[in-house]
């Protein structure tokens, strides 16, 4: 006699939360499907850094400077995105890399700028002085302000006028990667924002160390006009090491790196600012008369370990002053650690998150807006300029450091 089997409902797969939490993956057949996207990434990361000394080494011999110990005037983040492209569009690539990417450009992303939030220290934000501080304001100001304005005037995607904004007004590069995801802008527009002010701010390095003595007197003035006129670290440092070696003032070099460093600290700022902004204008849009903003939209969490690791590090860099940084480490110790985990780390991340752009970046997602963003992007690198060197003739004889 038949006996009727007792049927049992298909458990589910037990969601493993760590994994949910640290790569956004339920399980480990997750980690498997986005390891050939990730692992390329960080290829490409990895060949983008001695790339990126070679190009870098060059053009310092160009200007007649021994590139021997000096850093790379170019970042190694631009040259990633750069190989990604051209591996997207040049080369057939499995579908399987897909999953990879989207956590580069997610997770790795917001893991990179949270590590180079220790960079940053309010202790350099006292170094410049109350006069220095103007002069940073009104260049992050104007760059927003104007820059956004053009870009409404050419009827050009507003979220992509808003990166080139704050790449142009803050730091480039990583001003970007910071604002992309709270106005989820997408790759293409994160790309184009990322050429608009590597282009300019490279344009800016090569040219402004050799005008800046016609057009200001002192050395904390020329400083601040290079460390607000060009908009990469890499690439301020790089005009400031010009200006050194040519004219043989390491002021110069100090007062601009201090200015750079102090507009990279208003990221914490304008970060959630441009956020609200964007955030309030979608909600008009969609009909909202008085629309009300999640402050938990304009603070996510990548933007609050970024201000956290800058917080550290400021007090570190306080608490040194009578002799160990957070009373464990000293001057070397601190330096090192700090290095590490922004330069090394941080950078790696955000190369690799930018190489994962590139990777998912085709070239037909250009079509239609053509070289209208590289009109802003100039008007807009002109403007800080002008911004840059007006303030700094009027404070820049107050600062001294």
């Amino acid at each position: 006699m038949a006996t009727n089997a007792i049927k049992t409902p298909t458990e589910s797969p037990k969601r493993n939360w760590l994994l949910d939490a640290l790569l956004g993956v339920s399980d480990w057949n997750g980690v498997v499907r986005i390891l050939p996207g990730f692992i390329l990434s960080v290829l490409i990361m990895l060949v983008a850094i001695p790339i990126t000394n070679v190009l870098g080494a060059w053009l310092l011999s160009l200007q007649g400077i021994d590139p021997t110990g000096k850093s790379s005037p170019i970042s190694a983040v631009l040259t990633a995105i750069v190989i990604g492209i051209l591996i997207r569009n040049l080369l057939p690539l499995p579908q399987s890399i897909e999953e990879g990417i989207k956590f580069s450009t997610t997770k790795i992303l917001r893991l990179g700028i949270i590590l180079v939030g220790i960079k940053l220290s309010l202790m350099d934000v006292f170094k410049l002085g109350v006069w220095g501080i103007p002069v940073v304001v009104s260049a992050i100001a104007g760059g927003l302000i104007f820059v956004s304005w053009i870009n409404r005037k050419l009827n050009l995607p507003e979220r992509l006028g808003t990166l080139i904004a704050a790449g142009t007004g803050i730091c480039g590069v990583t001003a970007i990667v910071s604002t992309a995801p709270a106005i989820k802008a997408d790759q293409k527009e994160v790309a184009y924002a990322v050429a608009n002010v590597t282009l300019f701010g490279l344009l800016g390095m090569f040219l402004y160390p050799y005008l800046a003595p016609h057009i200001l007197h002192t050395s904390e003035q020329i400083g601040l006009f290079l460390g607000t006129a060009v908009h990469e670290t890499s690439q301020v440092v790089g005009a400031a090491l010009t200006y050194k070696e040519v004219f043989n003032d390491e002021t110069v070099l100090k007062a601009a790196t201090v200015t750079k460093l102090t507009r990279n600290l208003f990221l914490a700022v304008v970060v959630p600012l441009l956020s609200y902004l964007y955030l309030k204008r979608q909600a008009r849009q969609e009909g909202e008369s008085s629309p009300k903003i999640n402050i938990t939209k304009l603070l996510p969490a990548f933007v609050l370990g970024f201000i956290l690791m800058a917080v550290l590090r400021s007090i570190g860099d306080a608490t040194l002053q009578n002799g160990l940084a957070f009373g464990i480490w000293d001057k070397s110790a601190w330096d090192a650690l700090t290095k590490a985990i922004g330069e090394t780390w941080g950078s790696r991340a955000l190369g690799t998150a930018m190489a994962a752009v590139g990777l998912a970046t085709s070239f037909s997602v250009f079509k239609g807006v053509g070289l209208k963003p590289f009109l802003v992007g100039l008007i807009g690198a002109l403007l800080v300029g002008v911004i840059g060197w007006g303030m700094a003739l009027l404070l820049g004889g107050f600062v001294k450091l």
